[in-house]
């Protein structure tokens, strides 16, 4: 079992590293972006983030690794973003870190304050636990990276209820969701809700594990702008994700 003193010890020996998810338009079949990924090497395998960042959930080290996150980005794709402004990179962000400055200091000290428009910060429902989290969200401005809500679900009404009371530029459709598009359901009743909501309002649409053609197909036929999954490509390093976007193109993005 992963406890905190391990996790901040493997920050100390570097044994943290990124990879990358490639963002795509679907109009257009761009790379706009990508997310980075936290991975783990440990007892000569890789550990994955679900086993040791719910751990560090409501603790100082989240916001430790999110930083060293923000720092990595910068080292590893800084030059690379301020020469390529149509492109993004998101993490996955904390709500406690918002409101405390630290991260516009951070991104400064990273290299990132040319390029922090280019900046997504990724923030899971139950992230957001309170109007406390709320009002970190709503008061981002000084920091300037836009806002996404991460794993939407559409169950509930809770996802719904949170965009209803915070300023998030871009929702991510949870791959719960896209499996349901199907031959036998090519249309599941959420499209439709999704889909007007792209038509009445500004927030980008960004479904996550897309595995299909035909999943492309449907997501594109009711307007949402972007996607990630399998069908486009697995997690790649900083290297791979460059000329990933070289062979995808990056003149267009629809991530505004």
């Amino acid at each position: 079992m992963t406890d905190l003193h391990e996790i901040h010890e493997a920050l100390d020996r570097n044994e943290f590293f990124l990879e990358y998810l490639p963002t795509m338009s679907l109009a257009d079949g761009r790379c706009i972006g990508a997310e980075a990924l936290i991975r783990w090497r440990r007892h000569g395998g890789v550990t994955p983030p679900g086993e040791f960042i719910p751990v560090a959930e409501n603790t100082s080290l989240s916001g430790l690794i999110t930083y060293w996150v923000l720092e990595t980005v910068g080292a590893e794709l800084g030059e690379w973003l301020e020469a390529h402004s149509d492109m993004h990179i998101a993490i996955n962000a904390p709500p406690e870190v918002l409101g405390r400055g630290a991260l516009a200091y951070v991104a400064s000290r990273a290299g990132l304050q040319k390029i922090v428009s280019q900046l997504i910060l990724e923030i899971t429902e139950r992230g957001v636990p309170d109007l406390l989290g709320v009002a970190s969200i709503n008061a981002r401005g000084h920091v300037g990276a836009k806002m996404a809500l991460d794993d939407v679900t559409l169950v509930g009404g809770g996802n719904m209820a949170i965009l209803a009371r915070s300023n998030f530029d871009i929702i991510k459709l949870d791959k719960s969701l896209i499996d349901q598009i199907a031959a036998e359901r090519p249309d599941p009743d959420w499209l439709r809700t999704v889909s007007a909501l792209v038509h009445a309002s500004h927030m980008t649409v960004i479904a996550e594990g897309v595995e299909s053609e035909q999943q492309v197909l449907r997501l594109r036929a009711a307007s949402i702008q972007a996607a990630q999954g399998f069908y486009f490509s697995r997690p790649i390093g900083a290297s791979a994700l460059m000329a990933f976007s070289r062979d995808h193109g990056t003149m267009i993005s629809t991530v505004h």
